[in-house]
């Protein structure tokens, strides 16, 4: 069932000014039944809810169901390949895939669209200030790119001003503009993308998502996240055996996660090791008869070593009170949850004389900077292609997603709204429970709720439409 404030959001797609009236160069079919790929017509949609809910309200109350616009490629476009020039530009932090997504964009546009001139730019945004030079990208440049992690482009985190960054746009005749990045990204494309608007230009600015956490509202996976999962699954299990070779043995595992406990969730299951699992989305008491550091001690008396994996963002309330700092961003720097957490069960059991070793280990910027998986990999390949297909047709403020088992091309606006987060009464929430053992909750009252609806503000307030965050 859709949220209540999705229902007045729009799912409409801008389009640049004019028609698409080039022919693709794709050469491909409009027939069923021929074994061969067709394109996407205009007006293909993908429900937001695909469960026989969805249609029921629909034969009820006659009001369309949220949709999406279906990604693929259009028999008619609006750039005219030879005479295209595209910029590729990496913001925010790390994420495994951003090397497939830069091969992805060039090789495809380079072999599939036949547009040869492509350049990048260079850490971030910041890469248009004065003093940088674009970097022209070939199919032969990139072609090795996705072996290694990181950013072949480089990446940065900050405010640039969307005047500057469309003056070098104009000023370099780029027809198209690809983001790949997160929430701050996104925001500061859609800020891009207006700058263009009002001066009248014909710039497309599509947006490939890049959120290890997988956090973007109605995309159901991005990329990297699968492999950082993955490979913090086998720091787990090396933890696991950490733990078990002491006595009352404990091993305390930060993964990334701000907001969404998605990483830490999902590496739970992958590898039925944690004991514990903490996320930004749950509330729980530190002390007293079902706290967490209670529970932790019953584990301990009962098996004599215990797994807790924690999410960066989990826990920030026990800091209510302490002066916020922020990063380059405008983003709120959270405090480390690891440490303290570490600290306040040394300090409770030592102080009841308590037995115990406890290894506290922060995998995130080896996790962050891995190549991407085989999985990974190929989901790269294929959101590259979609967003290059959305952007030769004119379509512009937009992020390519996956829903539903289908690419999807959204408005900016709409995943932005808010962040993705775990529902604790969700099938994954409850099968993290399952698998790990722990209490349904620890806080004092069951009666209440432990979901934490409240999320710290991400940015600082920034004026319309100008200066805006990157992630």
């Amino acid at each position: 069932m859709a949220h209540k404030t999705f229902n007045a959001l729009d799912f409409t797609v801008k389009t640049l000014d004019g028609r698409c009236t080039i022919p693709s160069p794709l050469n491909l079919k409009n027939a069923d039944g021929d074994d061969e790929y067709d394109y996407v017509k205009d007006g293909e949609r993908i429900l937001y809810d695909a469960s026989t809910k969805s249609l029921e309200d629909y034969k009820k109350t006659g009001k369309m169901p949220i949709s999406f616009e279906k990604a693929g490629p259009k028999e008619k476009i609006y750039f005219q390949p030879d005479k295209t020039k595209v910029a590729i530009v990496t913001a925010g932090g790390l994420c495994p895939g951003l090397n497939n997504v830069i091969k992805g964009l060039v090789t495809q546009l380079n072999q599939r669209y036949k547009v040869h001139n492509v350049v990048g730019i260079r850490y971030g945004f910041r890469g248009f200030k004065p003093g940088f030079d674009l970097v022209p990208l070939t199919s032969e440049l990139v072609d090795r790119i996705h072996l290694q992690g990181g950013s072949f482009l480089g990446s940065s985190r900050g405010e640039q001003p969307s005047e500057m960054i469309v003056d070098v746009l104009q000023r370099q005749n780029i027809n198209i503009l690809f983001c790949i990045g997160g929430d701050g990204t996104l925001r500061a494309a859609k800020s891009i993308a207006e700058e263009i608007k009002s001066r009248n230009l014909n710039i497309a600015v599509g947006c490939v998502p890049k959120t290890i956490d997988n956090d973007i509202c109605f995309i159901d996976k991005s990329f990297g996240f699968e492999t950082a999962f993955s490979v913090a699954s086998e720091i787990v299990i090396n933890a696991h055996n950490e733990a078990k070779g002491a006595y009352n043995g404990i091993a305390m595992i930060k993964l990334m996660g701000r907001d969404s406990g998605y990483i830490a969730a999902n590496t739970a299951l992958a590898t039925g090791e944690a004991n514990f699992v903490l996320i930004p989305e749950m509330k729980f008491d530190l002390y007293g008869p079902n706290g967490f550091i209670t529970k932790i001690r019953e584990r301990l008396e009962k098996r004599h070593h215990a797994l807790i994996i924690v999410a960066e963002g989990a826990g920030q309330f026990l800091f209510e009170g302490d002066n916020v700092e922020r990063d380059e961003s405008g983003n709120v720097k959270y405090q480390d949850i690891g440490v303290f957490l570490k600290d306040k069960i040394t300090e409770e059991f030592k102080k009841d004389g308590f037995h115990h070793s406890i290894k506290y280990i922060d995998p995130s910027y080896i996790i962050r900077s891995s190549p991407a998986n085989s999985n990974d990999s190929k989901f790269c390949n294929l959101l590259s292609l979609n967003a290059i297909h959305a952007a030769m047709a004119g379509k512009t403020e937009f992020v390519v997603g996956h829903w539903n088992g289908n690419f999807t091309i959204l408005p900016i606006s709409a995943t932005v709204v808010e962040r993705k987060r775990i529902n604790l009464e969700s099938e994954l929430w409850g099968n993290v429970l399952e698998i790990t053992g722990q209490p349904i909750k620890m806080i004092a009252n069951p009666d209440e709720s432990a979901q934490l609806d409240y999320i710290p503000p991400q940015s600082k307030p920034t004026t319309k439409g100008k200066k805006k965050e990157i992630d």
